[in-house]
């Protein structure tokens, strides 16, 4: 029998708006986009499948992703004990910021990442990856800065782009669901 925290996941991806921007589709989710309203209920099945997953003995922070890992990272900080920070959209300037060229399937800019330091194991949380053009940057910025990644965690693999980023690296590399888009259908890959 299935896990019914999957399940609502599962559910709530099946029924999500589709949209185009340009040739790409694009899903409207929650857990994704905040619209439409994120329960607490869909939120809470996500950071408990993600949490009961993780070693947190080997992370020392938590990276969520601006802006949509920004709720199920902060949901994790509370579960977990462990601090979180922030990559953000907006540059700061502050000692050891690491800027990061990221391009996704509809659009490119920075990512900005402060406070991690040389040697901290960091758990790495997003929303979505479907071309891996923001999370394998990111990735790669945390092995620059001397730190590890301790494990990392996507709510929605869409297409190929965790395989992209697994071919470009050897960091643990998990979702919670697997989907493929048919046009403007969402369908869920077992």
């Amino acid at each position: 029998m299935a896990d019914e925290r999957f399940e609502v996941i599962r559910r709530s991806i099946i029924d999500a708006p589709v949209i185009m921007k340009g040739e790409y589709p694009y899903f409207i989710h929650p857990l994704s986009d905040g619209v439409p309203s994120q329960s607490a209920e869909l939120l809470a099945a996500a950071r408990d499948l993600i949490y009961e997953n993780v070693d947190w003995s080997k992370v020392d922070i938590i990276l969520g992703i601006e802006a949509m890992g920004i709720p199920l990272a902060a949901a994790l900080c509370l579960k977990s004990g462990k601090p979180l920070v922030v990559g953000r959209k907006r540059e700061y300037g502050l000692p050891g910021e690491t800027s990061i060229d990221q391009s996704t399937g509809y659009s490119k800019g920075s990512i900005f990442l402060n406070d991690i330091k040389k040697g901290d194991g960091v758990f790495v949380v997003d929303d979505v990856v479907s071309t891996g053009g923001t999370l394998l940057p990111i990735l790669q910025a945390i092995d620059r800065i001397e730190a590890t990644v301790a494990d990392c965690w996507i709510v929605f693999e869409k297409g190929s782009g965790m395989d992209f980023v697994r071919e470009n690296g050897d960091w643990p590399l998990n979702s919670i669901v697997r989907i493929r888009m048919d046009g403007d259908k969402v369908t869920v890959l077992e």
